[in-house]
């Protein structure tokens, strides 16, 4: 269990990275995934299954408008 904290503990801070140094909005999306599957596995091992599952999917709803939104507006050469 110690490793298991251990490893999800770097993997989120390995997402949190990825979105804090990149510019293009591709890899900040798969670093707050990657950090949201973390988070959401850490809440799976508590027991806390409900509580993992809504935080997925309203979190992943989240960053698809965010993504949308980057995406268009860096398409937009105005």
């Amino acid at each position: 269990m110690t490793y298991f904290v251990l490893f999800g503990g770097v993997c989120f801070v390995l997402g949190a990275l990825a979105v804090a140094s990149n510019l293009s909005p591709y890899y900040d999306v798969l670093g707050l995934v990657v950090g949201s599957i973390v988070w959401c596995s850490w809440l799976i091992s508590l027991r806390a299954l409900f509580i993992s599952l809504v935080l997925f999917l309203v979190y992943l709803g989240r960053i698809l408008v965010v993504f949308v939104y980057s995406v268009s507006s860096a398409a937009d050469p105005y």
